[in-house]
């Protein structure tokens, strides 16, 4: 389709013209949206398949016209080729201070505000997605950004709005007046998956050669929809093993098809389907790294507080872009904390510019005993799924 070779166009790092001159690709990516597989005779799942053939370096998709598919079955190929080269692969975004000495890496699955909160108008974008971390520093893998449009609002996310409304930019999944050709980004009539796939430079503060140093601050966000994750708290070596092996987010009702109440989402590394190496490989390289370069490791709840979903307040995106900068200006070094009693986690007392309300996590609920039955029940969700990714890691070994 047209517009997928414009969407790959947008999101992979475009070549000058000089680059193009004598140019042979490394991976050839085919995409038929109308071809379907027939599980029965071809050992697929469904009728959609993406198939990554490393040694042929082809890519081949079918049964859906998700362009996002596009761009993950090359990240998916990074992921296998990048640690032999000593390059931790990560699907998180990134951005720097103004003169690039203070880089910041943002793991998370869609909907946690991975794009949103590295687009930052006080900050320089290095990318919104997918990233490599070298002995030199931090790379953008794209040269696009791909960023969801559901309920965006001029408002809180301007950078991005104004991308959403420039040459070139496709609108993927959006619904729109097919008379005035506006869009209507709070309707999930297709999907709640809706998207805007732009060029990089279309943010105005984006770094050109989506280059930076080496992190001093990493932040793993998930939007816990059980309301019991405190909204920050800062991970030693033990805690960012397992919550970045965890990969951990929740689905509400209404998001998706059929979901009438919470239900926990685990990601291995943020990044499952992707993984072509055994987990603890990622970890490893992550935590060597952090321990290499001092990096403090953090974890923001960007859910619900208060309670649950239905009873608690989604966390509002001014409390939450209030916590980043704080981590980021080093703010919450040395603060007091207290430990959370289910996840031992340690809980600032005080951040600027958020109520203690907020930071209290089990303090927010109307009914602090049932907080602990609902952050029991999680606790276990989560051992129960690194016990999984045990086993695997052993059956695979």
């Amino acid at each position: 389709m047209a517009w997928h070779s414009l969407f790959a166009r947008n999101l992979f790092i475009r070549p000058n013209a000089d680059e193009l001159m004598g140019f042979e690709p490394d991976f050839t990516v085919i995409s038929l949206p109308s071809f379907k597989a027939d599980p029965a005779r071809d050992g697929t799942h469904s009728e959609t398949f993406i198939l990554v053939n490393l040694g042929r370096r082809i890519v081949l998709i079918g049964g859906t016209g998700y362009a996002g598919e596009i761009k993950k079955s090359i990240f998916t190929a990074l992921n296998y080729l990048l640690p032999a080269q000593s390059v931790f692969p990560m699907h998180c975004s990134a951005n720097t201070d103004v003169d690039g000495s203070d880089v910041a890496l943002f793991f998370g699955l869609s909907g946690t505000g991975k794009t949103t909160l590295s687009a930052d108008p006080s900050r320089r974008l290095i990318g919104d997605d997918e990233h490599g971390w070298s002995d030199r520093g931090v790379f953008n893998f794209e040269g696009g950004c791909y960023a969801k449009t559901i309920r965006i609002r001029k408002d809180s996310e301007p950078e991005i709005y104004a991308a959403t409304e420039s040459f070139g930019t496709i609108l993927e999944n959006v619904v729109f007046d097919p008379r005035t050709r506006v869009p209507d980004y709070d309707s999930d009539e297709k999907t709640e998956n809706t998207r805007a796939a732009y060029p990089v430079d279309l943010i105005p503060n984006a770094i050109p050669n989506g280059m930076g140093s080496h992190p001093h601050n990493v932040l793993f966000l998930s939007a816990d929809a059980y309301g019991v994750m405190p909204p920050v708290a800062r991970l030693d070596d033990d805690q960012m093993r397992h919550y970045f092996l965890s990969g951990y987010t929740a689905k509400v009702a209404g998001t998706e098809r059929g979901v009438t109440e919470p239900e926990p989402i685990f990601s291995t590394c943020f990044a499952a389907p992707f993984l072509v190496l055994p987990p603890e490989r990622y970890a490893d390289m992550l935590i060597e790294r952090v321990k290499r370069h001092h990096v403090d490791v953090w974890m923001l709840n960007t859910g619900w507080v208060g309670g649950p979903y239905g009873v608690g307040e989604r966390m509002s995106i001014a409390h939450t872009r209030a916590i980043v900068r704080a981590v980021l200006n080093g703010d919450l070094r040395g603060v007091n904390t207290h430990v959370d009693p289910i996840f031992g986690l340690h809980i600032p007392n005080r951040v600027p510019g958020v109520p203690r309300e907020v930071l209290d996590t089990r303090d927010s609920w109307p009914d602090p005993e049932e907080y602990d039955r609902q952050a029991a029940k999680l606790r276990g969700m989560f051992e129960e799924n690194i016990n999984d990714i045990g086993k695997s890691a052993s059956s695979a070994g």
